[in-house]
């Protein structure tokens, strides 16, 4: 086999079924994969030196099309269902063999990493893939080893992504030609038919999200910022609830800013990098990840430039809204150079309610908060995903990542209430949506306020602030914020029609308890009894 590189592992290709490649380029740096990159025609350079590469019809992820082997060791493990689909052995070896066969001939690009920033639960994974920009979104978004510890670099997990490869669903019995399959005891992923880096990513979290639990680790979809007195805060959020931009505080210490750990000694990052939206990504608001745009290094998906002069248009989402930069974590000023820090002192469940009745902020009792890390609620509303109509569409994702959990909700769950009670971390309940009324009629919560009353609950400004229970909700809202008006902090009297509010809110409650029914008889009465009231 022709191999080419500065460093190239001992444990080959051929372990993963890979060979008679025409070469093997390994554990290239950014700038000869920028090389690779501009000459394969995989993507080209924008003003300020970010590479731009476009993924073609995926611009996101393909839920549809993922599946887990199903086999003795990890069967009994595995939540099955509409998030984790089953897929036989025999179907996975035959995809594996084409895989093997497609790739013959082909150059093919390597990356040797590590997801885990704390060594105690570090995991050594290899990245394969046929475009070179690729390999340069797997350097900046995993732990690069040091150089010394390449050759003998041996991967727990590996990760082929082949975007020209097409499953055959007509035998395969897959959903489509794009295939996301995930071998647990063969430690192997196999990704065909989509570009979308993404991908890759997420498999590396769904891999962690499996094991970790099984080492006494709580794995979360969630941002980590540290305070100047070294106190950590976790942020659980979906997407377009702020999650992102609320972490980005320059006060504060960036740890990370979406997948990460809670182990018995502390937090630890499972990246080494960040994975930004930057649709109508604003200099003034952002600038920490703005910056990021226009840095040598950074990769950026489905992202408009001009033709002639190659600057960037943020603002331009006619290849997708899901637009998006993957950087090093190095390159945020603030960012932690270790990923690792202690235990939270808070912890904060961000929810974007469209339909405007949640209050911007409440305090979580340990059993609330597992009822709505649960839960996972937020609201989807138009322009955020394809098909949406013109109103809002309650969105339950479980653990804040359902998509990426492959073993019950209960076992995170059970995990995080560990945590919670053990290090007494105060729990936080806080709205990014709309106020006034629903999305159409009320406002966006003014982003102002909701840091006002971010800042004031992580300082402790909060504590011993009396609060109001007076809401369907069951919930703890102070009743005075320092730079926030009073009458923000009851969602009831924002609204001019109080029976509109009242009957919106009872319906919410519904959407809770319907959602929650399919939990209610693995968790303990404390828990159940958290739910919103009843209508």
């Amino acid at each position: 086999m022709n191999q080419r590189g500065p460093h190239i592992s001992r444990h080959e290709l051929e372990r993963h079924g890979i060979g008679n490649v025409a070469a093997a380029h390994w554990n290239y740096r950014r700038p000869a994969l920028y090389e690779e990159s501009v000459r394969r025609g995989e993507a080209q350079i924008a003003e300020g030196g970010a590479l731009i590469a476009m993924t073609g019809v995926h611009t996101g992820r393909s839920p549809n099309d993922k599946y887990i082997v199903r086999e003795p060791s990890s069967e009994h493990d595995i939540w099955w269902g509409d998030v984790n689909r089953p897929i036989s052995r025999d179907v996975f070896n035959d995809i594996h063999g084409r895989v093997a066969a497609y790739l013959q001939g082909k150059e093919v690009f390597v990356q040797d990493c590590h997801a885990g920033a704390d060594e105690s639960y570090r995991l050594p994974i290899r990245v394969v893939s046929e475009l070179a920009w690729h390999s340069l979104f797997a350097r900046n978004l995993f732990i690069t080893p040091a150089d010394e510890h390449l050759a003998d670099h041996e991967p727990a997990f590996t990760i082929v992504q082949v975007p020209g490869f097409k499953a055959r669903p007509e035998t395969d019995g897959t959903n489509s030609e794009t295939v996301v399959l995930l071998d647990f005891a063969r430690r192997l992923v196999l990704i065909g038919g989509t570009a979308y880096a993404g991908e890759c990513k997420k498999s590396v979290f769904t891999i962690m999200n499996y094991l970790m639990p099984a080492q006494g680790v709580l794995p979360m979809h969630c941002s980590v910022s540290v305070g100047e007195d070294g106190a950590p805060a976790v942020f659980f959020g979906l997407s377009g609830t702020g999650k992102t931009t609320l972490s980005a505080d320059p006060t504060r210490m960036l740890l990370g800013d979406d997948e990460h750990g809670w182990s018995q000694d502390g937090l630890f990052n499972f990246e080494g990098g960040c994975y930004a939206k930057v649709i109508r990504l604003s200099a003034s608001a952002e600038p920490a990840i703005h910056a990021t745009t226009r840095m040598f290094g950074t990769v950026l998906e489905n992202v408009v430039m001009d033709p002639d002069t190659h600057v960037l248009d943020l603002d331009d989402g006619s290849h997708t809204e899901n637009t998006r930069g993957a950087y090093p974590l190095a390159s945020i000023p603030n960012a932690s150079p270790t990923g690792v820090s202690g235990h939270p002192t808070n912890i904060v469940m961000l929810t974007a309610d469209a339909f405007g009745v949640l209050p911007p902020i409440a305090r979580l009792t340990p059993e609330q908060a597992i009822y709505h890390f649960l839960s996972g609620y937020t609201a989807k509303v138009a322009g955020t995903e394809r098909g949406l109509g013109r109103e809002p569409q309650a969105t339950f994702s479980t653990c804040f990542g359902a998509p990426f959990m492959p073993r019950r909700p209960t076992t995170y769950a059970r995990l995080l209430r560990e945590r919670i009670e053990r290090t007494g971390a105060r729990c936080w309940l806080v709205n990014t949506g709309w106020t006034g009324g629903p999305y159409g009629t009320g406002e966006r919560m003014a982003i102002g306020h909701t840091r006002a009353l971010l800042g004031a609950a992580l300082e402790g400004k909060l504590d011993g602030v009396p609060c109001s229970h007076d809401n369907p909700f069951g919930l703890a809202v102070p009743e005075h914020c320092p730079d926030v008006p009073d009458s923000v902090l009851d969602a009831r009297s924002t609204w001019a029609d109080k029976q509109a509010y009242d009957e919106q809110a009872r319906d919410l409650v519904g959407r809770f308890h319907e959602n929650f029914t399919q939990f209610s008889r693995e968790v303990d009465k404390g828990v159940q009894a958290a739910a919103p009231m009843a209508a």
